[in-house]
């Protein structure tokens, strides 16, 4: 956990001397702390000795597929990760998106804008580990442990999510029997409104879907109330 009296810091993986000098410069400014990598190497070097708040990734990378290593710290990092692409499509965005990123921002880009939609990723992050709700949730024999980002049944097995994914679960986990419109999903989690976001949301929750074994003809935990958003039917209890 990061020590409230340092400020955050923002670790940037790109390959452009000058998309990295121009972002540290405009962070540092901005009254964070930043780390810069050229590779994929030296940056997961270094998360095994720090954990940032925010990666910034690029996908075009010399020494690995970006997509691959945005999956990979989806997983296994807790920092939320921010992708920032040459990639315009939007079914780049999609797929980024979709292999656990919390955002996505196109080059060429206003500094000002990465330095906003960092301020969201810690303020959503911070209003999360301020929640008197806890770390860890039981709910209709599952615990979902949000320190770790694991799915335990109630035999022990434990399943993986991501931190997109645990974004999601907790927001399910927090207004339990509640309707959540899409709405309230984009203002919580972050991200422009239109079919990208959608599409995104539609996959986390679908992956959870899976995770907790749910029949997706018929889910018994997280129903699609169409035309509003979803409901959270189980009882749940944090610790």
């Amino acid at each position: 956990m990061r020590d409230p009296s340092q400020p955050p810091l923002v670790t940037i993986l790109d390959d452009e001397p000058e998309i990295r000098r121009l972002l540290t410069e405009t962070l540092e400014d901005a009254g964070y702390r930043t780390q810069s990598f050229s590779r994929a190497r030296d940056f997961e070097a270094a998360l095994k000795r720090v954990t940032p708040d925010v990666c910034l990734v690029d996908l075009s990378l010399p020494d690995t597929d970006g997509l691959a290593l945005v999956h990979r710290l989806a997983l296994e990092q807790g920092a939320s990760v921010i992708i920032i692409s040459g990639r315009a499509q939007v079914q780049d965005r999609v797929t980024g998106l979709e292999l656990g990123a919390d955002d996505y921002i196109t080059k060429p880009f206003d500094p000002a804008e990465v330095v906003a939609r960092i301020r969201v990723r810690l303020r959503d992050t911070s209003r999360g580990a301020q929640a008197p709700s806890g770390d860890r949730a039981s709910f209709s024999g599952w615990t979902a442990h949000f320190d770790r980002y694991m799915l335990e049944d109630d035999t022990g097995e434990e399943t993986a999510f991501s931190h997109a994914e645990g974004e999601v679960l907790r927001l399910f986990l927090e207004s339990p029997k509640r309707l959540i419109s899409r709405t309230q999903m984009m203002e919580r989690l972050g991200g422009g409104a239109g079919d990208s976001f959608d599409r995104a949301m539609d996959v986390r929750i679908s992956r959870l879907r899976t995770k907790l074994r749910e029949d997706p003809k018929n889910p018994r935990l997280i129903k699609t109330i169409y035309g509003a958003g979803y409901i959270f039917l189980g009882d749940v209890h944090w610790s």
